[in-house]
């Protein structure tokens, strides 16, 4: 009798060996980093993903036109401050953006596109897996508006919030992308098995991540430099014998505000005054495995 429970499904994927595979950097690095830099549309027909003011009286409200603002500040003031704290310092990045985003927020992508920056699939809309009636249509949308902007599919794919079903993975597979983030369980690249062949799980963050450390945590804005350079001594350290990965996740809605965007340029700034760092994007992690 097989176990199809979804704990079985899932820990199916992942092979018997919970070591981590060894990982080989280019020019003998120590670590690979790589920044994940997150574009959503949140619809003001629907109830925000994320909330920043409480509704009145504990009553969710459409259109929520605070929280709506809110990301929409993002995107008219936080994006252009990401976009130059990265470029001026020539770091690659990997945009995970909805497809949906595409459409709205086409100038930033063909500014994003024009700088060299990988896209990657983040949802068609800013919604749990879970909640699409068609997963497979909504991952082939998002993959067309993406090649919209840049001639090409993705090779990559954040589902929102990372969700997943139990099938997803194998949809995405099914759908010819090569990698996903949403399983963040280890330091290095790892191979989870589906139905169409195997796809890479490269390490995302949930920890040196803006919307958990400040959205949800609610931590000062100074938390994000703090766990940074910790996180990044730690694998840096351990990378001397066995290379390791980080990830940096940041929205502009969050980390593009300007009490936060300074801190987020000193964590860059300590990261870059070491030897061993290998700056990279997704699909470049993809192709180490």
């Amino acid at each position: 009798m097989t176990d199809d429970s979804l704990d079985a499904i899932i820990r199916g994927r992942l092979g018997p060996d919970v070591r981590q595979p060894a990982l080989s950097l280019p020019d003998g690095a120590r670590i690979a980093v790589w920044t994940i830099l997150n574009v959503e549309h949140w619809s003001a027909d629907r109830a925000m993903p994320r909330m920043v003011v409480p509704p009145p009286m504990g009553q969710p409200l459409i259109p929520d036109v605070p929280n709506w603002a809110w990301h929409e500040y993002g995107m008219r003031a936080g994006f252009p401050r990401l976009f130059e704290l990265l470029t001026s310092r020539n770091l690659p990045v990997t945009l995970a953006i909805n497809g949906s985003a595409c459409r709205v927020y086409t100038d930033a992508c063909r500014q994003a596109h024009a700088a060299g920056w990988e896209f990657m699939g983040h949802g068609f809309e800013q919604k749990p897996m879970h909640k699409v009636d068609d997963q497979a249509a909504a991952i082939a949308e998002t993959m067309a508006a993406i090649a919209e902007i840049t001639g090409e599919p993705p090779r990559g794919w954040e589902s929102p919030g990372m969700t997943e079903t139990a099938e997803t993975l194998d949809l995405l597979k099914e759908a010819g992308l090569d990698y996903v983030c949403d399983f963040v369980m280890d330091d290095v690249p790892v191979k989870l098995t589906t139905r169409a062949g195997t796809i890479v799980s490269v390490p995302y963050t949930v920890e040196i991540n803006d919307v958990v450390i400040f959205a949800i945590q609610q931590h000062s804005s100074d938390e994000f430099l703090k766990r940074g350079k910790a996180q990044f001594d730690r694998l840096y350290a351990e990378g001397a014998t066995a290379p390791k990965v980080m990830g940096i996740s940041i929205h502009p809605y969050l980390s593009g505000v300007p009490h936060r965007v300074g801190y987020l340029d000193e964590l860059y700034d300590y990261i870059r005054g070491h030897e061993g760092v290998h700056w990279c994007t997704g699909s470049e992690l993809c192709d180490l495995v």
